[in-house]
């Protein structure tokens, strides 16, 4: 937390800022270490202070041991008057993407300092994760292995996709996720067109693809995986397009790398896949950041402009989804490395027929 303070204050220093409010929860946890359900940050050159009220500060000090605690015992405006005038801050930096309105008006009505406004301060040291935060990541990836190994063993004809999510989500409860970050998805047969189609009470059916894609928190940070398998002998059209969806996949996974941008990236598998035929068929962005979060910088799709860097760990999920037939996704969690990529999920890619 003492390094992360110091690059954030460099990028302020940058910035031309002596102060900087952070209301944004996940941005204050990857700061201070504090992951209470409430509370917000004020950083200047010298000073850092973390305000929250009487349920978590002795939680507070044990979390955040570089910052000050102090109590948040009136309105935010008032609180942040009493600090800003005792550093003699005349400029306050805010997240612009997390401050309301309302809460605007409010600090421009209390604070004796210039608002200013700032975009993506905190989120592009994020994007850029330490080694150690990839060694969690990694861990969190092998867990995700596990358990798609796992249902495989379970799932068969008549069972529904919700009995399946709640076998995999218990699984991965068990074995230290501590948050469900997003609804699985379980999309079975003709519900495989639905690129987010949550599980559902649709028994699934023998020959039938099925796409599983579930996430976890390990250690804080996020996981996210998707595999495609089928449950008896697929027709021969589900073999054809699982085999185009693999390949698109495979090629994104050994050319992805540093100094590529999100759209670059994204061309490597949606070029594949527009060759087949299927261009239309995969509407969405090839992947995104993974952190503290399942869904950050960067972005890789064809509107992605920000330049891939080691140390980025990105998902590489292209997928095919035919209204009234069904569809095929793959997902790998993948760190960029100085020389490429690495792939952190790494259970087989071919199709595995149950």
């Amino acid at each position: 937390m003492k390094e992360r303070l110091h690059k954030l204050r460099q990028e302020m220093k940058k910035r031309s800022l002596e102060a900087f409010l952070v209301t944004d929860p996940v941005n204050r946890r990857y700061l201070s270490g504090f992951d209470g359900s409430h509370g917000i940050l004020l950083i200047g050159d010298a000073e850092a202070f973390l305000c929250t009220d009487f349920r978590y500060l002795e939680q507070a000090e044990k979390q955040a041991p570089h910052f000050t605690i102090l109590p948040w015992k009136s309105k935010l405006g008032d609180l942040l008057k009493s600090v800003v005038e005792k550093a003699g801050w005349s400029v306050l930096a805010f997240e612009e993407e997390q401050v309301t309105y309302s809460l605007y008006r409010q600090l421009q009505t209390a604070l004796p300092a210039e608002l200013k406004p700032q975009k993506g301060l905190v989120e592009d040291l994020r994007a850029v994760k330490t080694d150690d935060e990839i060694n969690r990541l990694e861990k969190g990836a092998a867990m995700m292995d596990r358990a798609f190994e796992y249902i495989l063993g379970l799932a068969e004809p008549g069972m529904t996709e919700q009995e399946l999510s709640l076998e995999l989500e218990y699984y991965l409860r068990r074995r230290g996720s501590t948050e469900t970050l997003f609804k699985y998805i379980v999309a079975s047969g003709t519900r495989g067109s639905l690129p987010h189609g949550i599980a559902s009470e649709k028994k699934m059916g023998r020959g039938e693809l099925v796409t599983v894609d579930f996430t976890g928190t390990f250690e804080g940070y996020a996981t996210d995986m998707t595999r495609t398998f089928a449950l008896g002998e697929p027709e021969k059209r589900a073999l054809e397009i699982y085999e185009i969806v693999r390949l698109a996949q495979q090629e994104a996974r050994e050319k992805v790398g540093p100094g590529l941008t999100g759209r670059e990236a994204d061309a490597l598998a949606r070029g594949v896949i527009e060759d087949a035929g299927y261009g239309e068929r995969f509407g969405h962005g090839l992947g995104h950041g993974l952190g503290l979060e399942v869904h950050e910088r960067p972005t890789l799709s064809p509107r992605g402009e920000e330049i891939l860097a080691p140390g980025m760990v990105v998902t590489i999920e292209p997928g095919i989804y035919i209204p009234g037939w069904g569809g095929v996704r793959i997902e790998d969690m993948v760190v960029i490395t100085p020389e490429g990529a690495r792939s952190l999920t790494r259970y087989p890619r071919k199709l595995v027929v149950t």
